[in-house]
């Protein structure tokens, strides 16, 4: 039996896109990574920081797109009546704050990125439905956050670390113009975007030389075959684009592991996030 609290929860981690999370977490841990690691403290504000902006800028992006969704996608919790507008701009706007003010005690440079960061999800919340181009501005947003996790290590941001950064929003990139479709009229996707998805394999066959060249291979060939996977989800008729994103924004933690290229052991924190992303997203939608 449902209670009352039990289903105002469950429109909470809807807002939040809860899900995603864990591709968040991979982030933080890539970036301090390859900025060097060291100290792991950091982690303890990094994590949960970019966590609340993360769900913060999702509740801000139903808040902006209220009008939008009462029209085009009335199962959204706010025009279903769950919960009310001026709430969850509190609620977001509350999240932001916090998140930007646990990434501003790891020092100037993550406090500098993380401002960056908050201005760009606002700055995609607002525009994403009148502008094109919004999947770079949401790329930006996962780029920021791969850098201030990388200046949280003891070498901080390393060419390793901004190239790897660089990859990761193209990833984005691929996967926000297929998101975009969702919602249209006409689901038909283009072949380009998934042009996109392919830059991750390329960096990790030029960045691994030598011994670590076997495990690159080895996760260049998951990555590149989760890809193809869900991208045939597009290619269904009718297409199931929410399958294709859903599966693509949980492999957000395989372009991490390959950009780490870790021990087996290290692996296996990116391994389980990736698993906890495909179970979270069977109860909460992904998009």
């Amino acid at each position: 039996m449902t209670t009352p609290n039990d289903s105002f929860l469950r429109t909470l981690l809807i807002l939040g896109r809860v899900s995603n999370l864990p591709t968040v977490w991979t982030n933080c841990l890539a970036g301090w990574m390859l900025g060097g690691g060291g100290d792991p403290r950091p982690l303890w504000f990094l994590i949960p920081g970019a966590s609340l902006l993360y769900v913060g800028g999702m509740y801000l992006n139903d808040a902006f797109d209220a009008d939008h969704d009462r029209q085009h996608r009335s199962a959204r919790p706010i025009p279903q009546g769950q919960i009310r507008e001026s709430t969850v701009w509190v609620l977001g706007s509350i999240q932001l704050l916090l998140g930007w003010a646990l990434l501003s005690m790891l020092g100037l440079v993550p406090a500098m990125l993380s401002a960056g960061l908050v201005g760009s999800i606002l700055w995609y919340d607002g525009v994403h439905k009148r502008v094109p181009w919004s999947p770079v501005i949401m790329a930006a947003c996962r780029v920021l956050l791969f850098l201030a996790a990388a200046a949280t290590g003891i070498d901080g941001i390393t060419g390793l670390a901004l190239w790897s950064a660089i990859v990761l929003g193209s990833w984005i990139v691929g996967l926000s113009f297929v998101a975009r479709r969702e919602s249209t009229v006409n689901p038909a996707i283009p072949g380009w975007p998934f042009l996109f998805l392919a830059l991750p394999v390329l960096l990790g066959y030029l960045a691994n030389q030598g011994a670590w060249r076997r495990n690159a291979w080895i996760l260049i060939a998951v990555v590149a075959a989760w890809a193809i996977r869900c991208i045939r989800f597009s290619r269904f008729q009718p297409p199931q684009i929410g399958k294709t994103v859903g599966g693509l924004i949980a492999g957000v933690c395989l372009v991490d592991w390959l950009a780490v290229n870790p021990t087996p052991f290290d692996g296996l924190w990116f391994a389980a996030c990736f698993g906890l992303a495909l179970i979270a997203q069977r109860y909460v939608p992904a998009t």
